[in-house]
């Protein structure tokens, strides 16, 4: 009899175990990460073969006390190697956890290395190293103080099936895929019954591929030519082969035997065909047909749905790992992919079950589905959930949807929509958290919505703050006349350094057009920077400016992407001076400028940190009328020289800009600070007046946001 320790991903410690009491194994034991078990060698190879849900399986050779490096090596030497393995044989250490002494994996793998060519040496052998095909996998795992050492007889990962010669993007590793397989066949009651198996989107096909596998009682390690235990002093070549032949002849019978037929189904043409290449190498494809179709259209429906006889009782299966990640633009059109996938499922036989994995509670919400079974998994690092449904008596979506939310979105847009066409402006907020449960802001862009997530209060657990979101998103499709194309969501988090400047990382298509304030246009891109172009919420002052500039010189310092200074133009300004540090936010300007009709070059369009170029404005003769001044309420860009703080740094900034000002010329001074405080005395004191201008430049749709800006009028006396 012989120990082993058979390792698995994180939370499929059960799955081995319920597997391994189908083998000629005792003292089944688990541990995170993996079980223990005793057994023969005959053990050894059945494990090997047949293990579904098992990562690798690892011969105990030796348990050592090792606190340091030197107990380390003598715990090498001190095994007998010889007992186990051969000298001509390559050889390949992996080392696992750390000690206060033992600190890097690396390091101890070294040591290990020394020590069997140590114990070698000894016996006047000298095997090899080979990283990438070794005859001996040594494992050694450090937990503790205690050393264990094993003899890896899988040799590599027993995921490796051997079938899987294509693989598309983010495919699902087949140890967890014939885990969501066991748990989605575990709740079909009559398996026998079970005519349908389908995967609408089955990328390369490892999931189908594994539930077929279980179907026709395939061993996993059929296709396998190359093992770790050929290296094993203990193997016997011929009974290897009594026992892979007894497992070639199970699956011949389990394949005649197989009533079900399996439905491998993606919109991917590419991984379609990958899919129908692995089930080829895995010798089912005769059991499979193959369909380029969207899961969420009816004529998926009708591809899988269409039983060869007409036998009311006959099961169907849908097992799926909906996309997500790479293969979905933007966590929206994934959540709106499983809402549509789900209203399709609900109109399939009752009869029939799904288990669907999904990256979240929240997500696997959205196919609104009553689940009876949920199991967490992990694919890779991230945590993800399998829900198991029957479609039995789901009817409508069982959840009530929230309506509190839904009817002040409506009333919210009903108001909205009408007072802005009155005004003459193609955008304006719809929600700004009104419900402080559903936290985050609605801008309504023309045709389009940017809904934007502000970050949650630390109280609030991250599930909690997630499913609230999508709640809010849902109650958006529900009740808003925007198309789900048309609905771009964003989060708000205070940036660092250049981010403002910089394009995000996202999969969605750009999406830049034209939209009207009063009698401007501006150009606003709604996917690829953090702001869209133009801030809302200083709409009135911009037609402020444009009813005071006319022939006045403007300059418009952090100007963005110069609204200000286009509604200077429209009002006839003779001059307008536009400095912003950002280079795509100047260009971004010109483009407002020809939109308008407005000439390039009677204006000065200059790139450069305001702060700096003020300084050296001050040292020259030309001098504004009108000057607005928007800055940012904290930066450390790397092109500032220091670090800026409006509350800091606001009456040396107003000192200097105002110090630019034409006799009788007017300053606007404006801050999106929350709770921002004027040093009001202060800057009286040097001869400044100031008149606050905050509550009539709110315009309509921020009433509610009633410290969304701050605005002050400032002059000479």
């Amino acid at each position: 009899m012989h120990q082993f320790y058979i390792s698995c991903a994180k939370g499929l410690e059960e799955l081995v175990a319920q597997e391994l009491e189908q083998l000629p194994v005792q003292s089944i034991k688990l541990t995170q990460g993996g079980v223990f078990c005793e057994g023969d060698r005959d053990a050894a190879y059945l494990m090997c073969l047949h293990l579904r849900t098992a990562s690798r399986v690892l011969l105990l050779l030796h348990t050592a006390d090792v606190r340091n490096r030197d107990e380390l090596l003598q715990a090498t030497t001190s095994v007998d190697w010889a007992a186990f393995v051969d000298a001509n044989e390559s050889f390949a250490i992996r080392f696992s956890g750390t000690n206060d002494h033992l600190r890097h994996s690396g390091f101890s793998a070294q040591v290990v290395k020394d020590g069997y060519l140590d114990y070698w040496r000894a016996h006047n052998q000298r095997p090899s190293v080979d990283k990438d095909q070794p005859g001996v996998n040594v494992f050694v795992y450090l937990h503790r103080d205690v050393a264990r050492f094993f003899l890896d007889l899988s040799g590599f990962g027993l995921h490796e099936r051997g079938y899987r010669l294509g693989k598309g993007a983010a495919p699902i590793r087949e140890t967890l895929a014939a885990a969501i397989a066991m748990r989605a066949l575990a709740a079909v009651e009559a398996k026998s019954a079970l005519s349908v198996v389908s995967d609408p989107c089955c990328g390369s096909g490892t999931l189908l591929i594994e539930a077929a596998m279980q179907l026709t009682d395939c061993a996993p390690g059929l296709l396998r030519a190359h093992w770790g235990f050929f290296a094993w002093n203990e193997h016997n070549a011929e009974r290897w082969r009594e026992l892979k032949d007894a497992a070639e002849q199970r699956f011949a019978t389990g394949k005649a035997n197989c009533k079900s037929k399996f439905y491998a189904s993606d919109i991917d043409t590419k991984v379609l065909a990958q899919a129908n290449q692995n089930a080829h190498a895995a010798n089912l494809a005769q059991l499979f047909e193959f369909e380029c179709v969207n899961a969420t259209e009816p004529a998926w429906r009708s591809f899988v749905a269409r039983p060869s006889e007409p036998d009311s009782s006959s099961t169907g299966l849908v097992i799926s790992n909906p996309p997500y990640g790479e293969r979905l633009e933007t966590p929206l059109a994934a959540r709106i992919f499983y809402r549509k996938f789900g209203d399709n499922l609900r109109q399939l036989p009752q009869q029939w079950f799904t288990a669907l994995l999904a990256p979240s509670d929240a997500m696997m919400k959205a196919v609104r589905l009553r689940s009876f079974k949920k199991y967490n998994f992990f694919n890779g690092a991230l945590n993800v959930k399998l829900g198991v449904f029957s479609l039995a008596n789901q009817g409508e979506f069982y959840a009530k949807d929230n309506t509190d939310i839904a009817n002040r979105l409506k009333k919210n847009w009903q108001q909205r929509q009408k007072w802005a066409r009155r005004e003459g402006v193609e955008a304006f907020r719809i929600y700004d958290a009104d419900m402080p449960e559903y936290n985050a802001a609605i801008d309504c862009y023309g045709e389009h919505l940017v809904v934007q997530e502000y970050a949650a209060p630390k109280d609030i657990p991250d599930h909690v703050a997630e499913n609230r979101w999508w709640d809010l998103v849902d109650a958006i499709l529900a009740t808003l006349p925007f198309t789900a194309e048309h609905i771009h969501t964003k989060q708000r988090r205070r940036q660092q350094g250049d981010a403002q400047y910089t394009k995000q990382e996202t999969n969605e298509e750009p999406v830049r057009f034209e939209v009207q304030e009063y009698n401007a246009r501006f150009w606003v891109n709604l996917t690829e920077y953090l702001d869209t172009g133009l801030f809302l919420d200083h709409r009135i002052a911009r037609k402020t400016i444009q009813n005071l500039a006319r022939d006045k010189r403007v300059l418009n310092l952090f100007a963005y992407t110069g609204a200000a200074s286009v509604h200077a133009g429209l009002g006839g300004a003779k001059h307008i001076t536009t400095v912003d540090m950002s280079r795509t936010y100047l260009n971004w300007a010109k483009d407002n400028f020809r939109l308008n009709h407005l000439t390039l070059d009677k204006h000065a369009f200059i790139q450069a940190d305001c702060l700096q170029w003020l300084d050296e404005a001050l040292t020259q003769t030309e001098r504004w009328d009108l000057i607005f001044l928007d800055p940012p309420t904290f930066s450390n860009s790397k092109r500032m020289e220091s670090v800026f703080d409006i509350e800091r740094d606001h009456v040396e900034l107003i000192r200097k800009a105002a110090t630019l000002l034409a006799p009788g010329g007017l300053l606007i001074f404006s801050t999106n600070k929350r709770r921002f405080k004027l040093s009001v005395n202060e800057l009286s004191a040097l001869g400044f007046t100031i008149t606050d201008k905050t509550k009539a430049t709110i315009p309509e749709d921020f009433k509610r946001q009633r410290a969304i800006h701050y605005c002050w009028f400032i002059g000479h006396e």
